[in-house]
């Protein structure tokens, strides 16, 4: 264990409601807001402590830096990851190498979140995961599947094989979360959350909760507060987390 570093928040307490707000964004461990676009640590140890016990196995299908499974190696859950990009594989490993829980090491794979055919039917506890808004960020230049490269109507295509994909490895009365924000074109909201919502529902899962998580990287202040005055828009300031189950089927 390396000396003097830490490894947990500091005051930590879950949240209680459905407006979540993380100013501090989070330095525990190895985690950093270096990878574009990752989330911030106290969302997956929320929704990890909440719905999973020690010993389950956690999914990440989007892993990126790796975020969520280090807090699973931290909190001694199963962890599985799976991302497409081949360098954010590497990133996660680096920040999974740590000398705590080993024996808690997650399952990285180089792999499609819209086929994950090395995980079993209903083998998985928790899924806790950050997709990509459909191209807002570019996760790589062309790497094949990537679906951080499509356009709003192809990404909702793909996000509905993601969600069928989640559902089948996911155990029974199991939960499922997903951060996902939406996005603006030609001056007009597209809801891309509730339509990435829907796409859960339509997949089998039943809705638990919808958290509304403030962004703090978006602040109302000089030039931004000037364009959203001159072009009358409002700054995105929200994302949402989306918690499904999935429900018990009769036999």
């Amino acid at each position: 264990m390396s000396k003097g570093k830490k490894w947990e928040p500091d005051n930590f307490n879950m949240e209680a409601t459905t407006i979540w707000s993380f100013p501090d964004r989070g330095k525990w461990a190895t985690h950093n807001g270096k990878y574009r676009g990752n989330w911030s640590p106290y969302i997956p140890r929320n929704i990890i402590l909440r719905y999973s016990e020690e010993d389950d196995i956690v999914l990440d299908q989007f892993l990126g830096s790796g975020t969520t499974l280090v807090e699973a190696k931290l909190l001694k859950r199963r962890g599985i990851g799976v991302d497409i990009n081949l360098e954010a594989l590497k990133i996660a490993k680096e920040n999974l190498n740590f000398d705590l829980n080993n024996n808690y090491y997650p399952q990285l794979y180089q792999g499609d979140a819209r086929r994950l055919d090395f995980i079993g039917d209903k083998t998985v506890d928790l899924i806790c995961t950050h997709p990509p808004y459909a191209n807002i960020i570019r996760y790589s230049e062309n790497i094949e599947g990537d679906i951080s490269l499509c356009e709003i109507e192809q990404f909702l295509f793909e996000m509905e094989k993601v969600a069928k994909e989640a559902f089948r490895v996911l155990k029974e009365e199991k939960y499922c979360a997903i951060l996902i924000g939406d996005t603006r074109r030609k001056k007009h909201i597209i809801p891309l959350g509730f339509e990435v919502m829907q796409k859960f529902l339509k997949s089998g899962f039943v809705l638990k909760e919808i958290i509304i998580k403030e962004q703090h990287n978006c602040q109302a202040t000089g030039f931004w507060h000037k364009r959203s005055v001159e072009y009358n828009f409002l700054l995105l300031a929200h994302e949402y987390l989306f918690i499904f189950r999935k429900p018990y089927k009769k036999t």
